[in-house]
């Protein structure tokens, strides 16, 4: 049994996001984040120009928000349906998109872990947290 452990701060207050017992490890190289740039991110060899969500086994592609810069409970709607463990949430390359409270709240309602970061930090997050964490979403905004 592996036990890791990922610095970073998520939503339960916790300085870091535990693997242990977690069920994570074979991982589907296709959905690993190959590069990250303003506006364009590869995945599995394929680039992409609109911002994403990666879910284990998919891409969903052209992922928009109903109020652009603002991250709300129904633009997390299909995440929520797929009950992750945790979800990396990606905000521009300078953390422009701001996470709505009450989105917050939906997700710490059904018990999703979930941490926050510009797309650079939350790429390099994600690509490690896909090897710990058996259910893993990644929503990626790929701009400012």
């Amino acid at each position: 049994m592996r036990t890791r452990t990922e610095p970073v701060e998520d939503n339960t207050g916790k300085s870091e996001v535990s693997s242990e017992n977690r069920g994570g490890g074979d991982v589907d190289q296709k959905y690993r984040i190959e590069h990250y740039c303003f506006g364009s991110m590869q995945i599995g060899g394929k680039l992409y120009n609109k911002d994403l969500i990666i879910f284990p086994g998919s891409v969903r592609v052209n992922w928009r928000r109903r109020e652009g810069h603002v991250l709300n409970v129904a633009d997390l709607q299909e995440i929520l349906d797929s009950q992750p463990e945790l979800v990396i949430i990606g905000t521009g390359a300078s953390g422009q998109m701001q996470i709505h409270p009450a989105a917050r709240k939906a997700l710490e309602e059904r018990g999703i872990r979930y941490v926050v970061r510009n797309t650079e930090e939350a790429k390099d997050i994600y690509n490690r947290q896909i090897e710990r964490v058996s259910k893993v979403v990644g929503a990626f905004h790929l701009t400012c």
